[in-house]
């Protein structure tokens, strides 16, 4: 038999090759000859350089950057014949940030922007960046500061890159970032379909799971419309996916002129997928939270769609699953499969979560 195992990261518990890892030895503790393809996936945030790197076949390069919170730290991205491979997560990540230390206020994507500078110092014509997993809700305006992008208020006063001064944000000069980026193309991996303002937008959605509280929501969905307006791109703000990353997405797609494509897809396409899940028995695939979101352009519903495409049934396992998640049979996944015992601590859950996922796979086999 033929398993194409291909999760994506187990946020704060595992990556995607430690999961692709111990799904093969649940596999194969029921079926001990199988041959199991292992294809770790991103949709754009954890692990997605890693898994177009290997994708190229290069190694990655290191540069100096700052985390979410402007302390220092080494960041790495992949290069390779004019193309690099690089994301908001290995620098403004929520993993790099302990949820005591989280305060989007004090946050910004200056890191994203230092790293993105110095693939273009290095040759790079063509970007490919995945935006999964800030730990930001500043707009991108730290990225667009540290690409040459300058901000005033009435007073002419220059601004920091910081959530609060983007309130005060009356002209832009963005002479510098234009011609950085002359002749650069920008795709970007994005695993979210949310506009940047509104009860669906970067405040709204993701503010809450970076540390925002309810009293916060309108004031800083108010400042992202104030900038998108002031930029002269509030269409741009209502368009797809600008909301990903605190609103990353659309200072991406306004101030660098980037494509937003759904990140699964671009991995997928650069690991040949479909190639390997032709002619398995089983796809598995999984994350650590399955819910109603998971349909829009998450790894499990990209990877389920091209084994449905081919034919082959496709299991789903995350740590939690949650309300919604039902959805996803509707494209023909088989089974949506809870890792762990829902009454495991979840300080337990994390420390056995390889050894849960095996667990899981075997007994889901055992049961089919």
């Amino acid at each position: 038999m033929k398993f194409v195992l291909a999760p994506d990261s187990f946020k704060e518990n595992m990556t995607a090759q430690e999961a692709a890892e111990a799904m093969a030895r649940g596999v194969r503790d029921v079926h001990p000859d199988a041959e199991c393809v292992l294809v770790p996936m991103s949709d754009g945030g954890e692990g997605f350089i890693q898994a177009v790197a290997a994708a190229w076949g290069v190694d990655t390069v290191t540069t100096d950057s700052v985390d979410a919170l402007g302390r220092p730290i080494t960041s790495e991205y992949a290069l390779a014949e004019g193309s690099a491979v690089l994301d908001v997560a290995s620098c403004a990540g929520i993993e790099l940030v302990a949820p005591n230390e989280r305060d989007v206020a004090r946050s910004n994507t200056c890191g994203l922007g230092m790293i993105i500078r110095d693939a273009i110092e290095r040759g790079a014509k063509t970007l490919l960046i995945g935006i999964g997993g800030s730990a930001t809700n500043d707009a991108g305006i730290g990225m667009l500061h540290e690409l040459g992008v300058r901000f005033f208020d009435e007073d002419e006063v220059e601004l920091t890159p910081y959530l609060a001064d983007l309130a005060k944000v009356a002209r832009i000069d963005t002479s510098a970032v234009d011609e950085l980026l002359e002749g650069v193309e920008v795709q970007v991996a994005c695993d979210v379909t949310n506009p940047l303002n509104g009860p669906k937008g970067a405040s709204a959605v993701f503010g809450p799971q970076k540390g925002v509280t309810p009293e916060q929501v309108p004031e800083f969905d108010e400042i992202h419309k104030h900038f998108a307006q002031v930029s002269g791109h509030a269409d741009v703000a209502l368009m797809e996916g600008s909301g990903a990353a605190g609103g990353l997405g659309f200072a991406l797609r306004a101030f660098l002129g980037a494509e937003l494509k759904p990140g699964v897809d671009l991995v997928a396409d650069a690991v040949e997928l479909d190639a390997k899940v032709k002619g398995a028995d089983w796809v598995f695939t999984g994350e650590g939270s399955v819910d109603s979101q998971t349909i829009d352009g998450k790894t499990p519903a990209g990877v389920a769609l091209i084994a449905r495409a081919n034919g082959v049934p496709s299991m789903i396992f995350g740590g939690r699953i949650k309300d919604g998640s039902e959805n996803l049979l509707e494209i023909g996944v088989a089974r949506i499969v809870k890792v762990g015992d829902p009454d495991e601590p979840l300080e337990l859950a994390l420390k056995n979560g390889q050894k849960n996922l095996r667990r899981a796979v075997s007994e889901a086999l055992a049961e089919n």
